[in-house]
């Protein structure tokens, strides 16, 4: 998307969150698809604020909805509508000058030939927001669309998935996987960028910041890894020397983890450019694992004294940081996905050396894609056990293991910022 020469200042930015919105609500594409196309001309500060304009206002889509309904005898065409909702994001969420935000919309209308008509609409509209804005802090939680809600619901009740739509509101703020086992650097890395330490090893920032940027990242001195996404590792915990299986590599945290804790690591991931990311990372850590680029159900390597599976799944863990998904998604692909992971954890099994242990988890909120998969192994393979004692690690709250395995949701550690949902369980085959 070209910045115009008649641009007043925003609008470039606008413009391409704009963009940006109607292929995630009209064309149902996430945003990891379009973002770096959509953007490409853009200064990078016009990328960034983009970016997190309709990152944000994802979050808050049902939120702009509420407000806007009263005021809309009928919806109007797909574009106009996200560009109402954007208007009332940013004059109700980021408290923006509503003179500015009106003008702006009501240009981007009249951009169109099929929407010039509208701008007489958005300008009425988003100023009768302006004059009701504040009854934006009253409006409850957005809440997941009905598809995802509720098997949540089934599994965790209506008030468990109410504090998880909470914290997915708030997004999510940046962790960081420090490259040294060493929890002093974790402390000292922790001070010299003005983060915090959790409970679990990782160290966390305010979100709002250029990350390329930060002292040690050229030096690969740590990576960007969510705090529930660097447990499996954690919790794999290789001694050194063991060979080790990341299955379903990319994008590459905790091949690095394993690789620092001195495990020699085979990182397997069907995608050629995914793993070129991975190579990257590693390089720029200093780290070093066998690549191979491959379906997992067709490898032939090991066999293995450990096996990491992070299994392709819903990522319905990750909405508060991919707020697109429950827009993109429908549930209508589950089924495969569900089946997929059964033979990807019989797979797993087959290539571990006697005694192995298989760390299979998913960054799922579906009971479908955790416990019972746990279950459903268990049947297909006499004499296969949960190893509960192996999750059992500094900073996990004993609530949140069940006999299945280790659950983490968006609501926990309500006080430090939450943390991804994840499912994460140790399997070892019987003798």
């Amino acid at each position: 998307m070209k910045t115009r020469s008649s641009d007043v200042a925003g609008l470039a930015a606008r413009r391409a969150a704009l963009a940006l919105l109607d292929a995630v609500l009209v064309e149902k594409r996430l945003l990891s698809e379009v973002l770096l196309n959509r953007t490409k001309d853009l200064s990078p500060e016009d990328r960034a604020r983009a970016q997190r304009l309709v990152t944000e206002a994802l979050r808050v889509i049902d939120r702009c909805d509420r407000m806007l309904g009263p005021h809309l005898s009928k919806r109007p065409a797909p574009h106009v509508m996200n560009a109402l909702r954007m208007g009332v994001f940013e004059i109700c969420a980021m408290q923006e000058a509503a003179h500015g935000v009106v003008n702006a919309y009501v240009t981007l209308m009249q951009e169109r030939p099929k929407s010039s008509h509208f701008k007489g609409l958005v300008n009425a509209v988003l100023r009768k927001i302006d004059a009701e804005k504040a009854k934006w802090d009253g409006l409850p939680a957005p809440m997941l669309p009905k598809w995802l809600r509720k098997p949540l619901v089934a599994d965790f009740g209506k008030a468990g998935v109410a504090a998880m739509e909470a914290a997915q509101a708030k997004g999510a703020p940046l962790d960081l996987t420090v490259k040294s086992t060493v929890k002093s650097d974790a402390e000292g890395w922790a001070e010299k960028l003005g983060g915090t330490v959790l409970p679990t090893g990782s160290v966390r920032l305010d979100a709002a910041v250029q990350v390329t940027k930060l002292d040690g990242f050229a030096a690969g001195d740590w990576w960007v890894q969510d705090a529930a996404a660097s447990l499996p590792a954690r919790i794999l915990a290789p001694e050194k020397g063991a060979r080790v299986l990341d299955m379903c590599a990319a994008p590459g945290g905790k091949t690095m983890q394993l690789a620092a804790m001195g495990a020699e690591v085979t990182a397997l991931d069907i995608s050629e450019s995914r793993m070129a990311r991975v190579r990257e990372n590693l390089a720029r850590c200093g780290l070093s694992a066998e690549i191979a680029v491959g379906d997992a159900l067709e490898y032939e390597g090991g066999p293995f004294d450990a096996i990491l599976l992070d299994a392709p799944c819903t990522a319905t863990g990750t909405i508060r940081r991919h707020p697109d998904l429950p827009h993109v998604k429908d549930g209508s692909d589950f089924p495969g996905l569900f089946e997929l992971q059964e033979h990807l954890i019989d797979r797993a099994l087959g290539m571990l050396k006697p005694g192995g242990k298989l760390v299979y988890c998913t960054c799922s909120l579906l009971i479908d894609e955790g416990e019972e998969q746990v279950r459903d192994a268990m049947a297909r393979h006499p004499g296969l056990t949960v190893d509960l004692e192996a999750l059992r690690i500094p900073g996990i709250d004993s609530d949140w293991i069940g006999e299945e395995g280790l659950r983490t949701r968006p609501d926990y550690w309500p006080d430090l910022g939450g943390m991804d949902g994840f499912f994460i369980t140790v399997l070892r085959p019987g003798a």
